[in-house]
């Protein structure tokens, strides 16, 4: 199968908002009146991103619900995508599979495949996604103040648990592996609780390299610190239910590391003032996301980890470092 009868037969689809989509040198978007483009790019390479025997269709998912997750993140309506993959051969099994994943989230998104490129070389799958904002309304890093709360969406760690296993390195028990394994291969972006909290939140950003290393991206923008509570924090990996006998695998550092520095959550990290906790709490259920209150932003700059005495917890936790070559996966 050559270059183009592969794009035809996986990739190829009619579009219904893009003006024009695969098949020209370039799709053409019409931009509505009034609204800002937000656009992101991710790239995922087997072996740093992901392991060789991942499931295809899992991966055809992850790919992009990567990128609608910076979306979210931005409080944008995902609107279309572009699609660079270089494949070592073709096949065809793992084609259909790959493609099936990727367009059925994007169908759930409304998101279309608009174009993009194919060429032989190791497996690399790198998508641009393309959405929607009113104009001034987009979610920032850098809009955090002094004295608002610290939320995040659904649940932490559960993806970094996975891959210890995988990795050898912790024993979990079967449902507990494949409950963990699904958060890190198949990731729910928070699309609908990005847009519902435009004009709540002072700030956001997707978890995708470790909670306390992204948090951090919003702190340094913003100018501010924070304080953390950890008895808060490692209560929302959700693997933990499975595991009530297995304790000893799961200890108090163990699940400190995952949930706070684990990385592949795909989750949303935000602020709002503490006038806006209803607004919140409104959004979140309005999306059908829990959000959970995990801190305050402080004027001191740094970020200061407690418990739920309030005394200190060092803060030894590294987030995921893309050219650290003792982090893969």
């Amino acid at each position: 199968m050559g270059e183009f009868d592969l794009i035809a037969r996986y990739f190829t689809r009619p579009v219904h908002r893009a003006a024009l989509g695969v098949g020209d040198d370039c799709a053409l978007l019409t931009q509505a009146a009034g609204m800002q483009l937000a656009i992101s790019s991710d790239m995922l390479v087997e072996g740093r991103h992901f392991f060789a025997d991942v499931d295809p269709g899992r991966l055809g998912h992850k790919a992009l619900a990567v990128n609608l997750s910076d979306l979210a993140a931005c409080g944008a309506r995902p609107l279309a995508f572009t699609l660079a993959l270089a494949l070592p051969r073709v096949d065809e099994a793992w084609l259909e599979a790959f493609s099936r994943g990727l367009l059925a989230l994007a169908d759930a998104h409304g998101c279309e495949l608009v174009g993009g490129d194919t060429t032989q070389g190791p497996l690399n799958i790198c998508i641009t996604v393309f959405g929607e904002v009113p104009a001034g309304q987009a979610l920032l890093r850098s809009g955090a103040q002094p004295g608002d709360d610290i939320y995040v969406s659904g649940t932490l760690g559960d993806a970094r648990l996975a891959l210890e296993a995988l990795q050898g390195r912790i024993a979990l028990p079967p449902e507990a592996l494949t409950t963990a394994r699904l958060r890190l291969e198949q990731p729910s972006p928070r699309v609908t609780l990005g847009q519902a909290l435009r004009g709540i939140a002072s700030s956001a950003l997707d978890v995708s390299d470790g909670l306390l290393g992204d948090l951090g991206h919003i702190l340094r923008a913003s100018g501010t610190g924070a304080c953390i509570d950890t008895s808060i924090t490692m209560n929302l990996i959700a693997t933990s239910v499975y595991s009530i006998s297995d304790r000893g695998q799961l200890d108090t550092e163990m699940l400190h590391q995952c949930t706070l520095a684990g990385g592949d959550d795909y989750e949303l990290a935000f602020t709002a003032p503490v006038a806006r906790r209803a607004a919140v709490a409104a959004a979140a259920q309005a999306s059908g996301t829990p959000v959970t209150r995990i801190g305050r932003v402080e004027a001191e700059p740094g970020l200061r980890l407690v418990d739920a005495q309030g005394q200190p917890v060092a803060n030894r936790y590294a987030s995921f470092d893309h050219f650290d070559p003792t982090h893969s996966g």
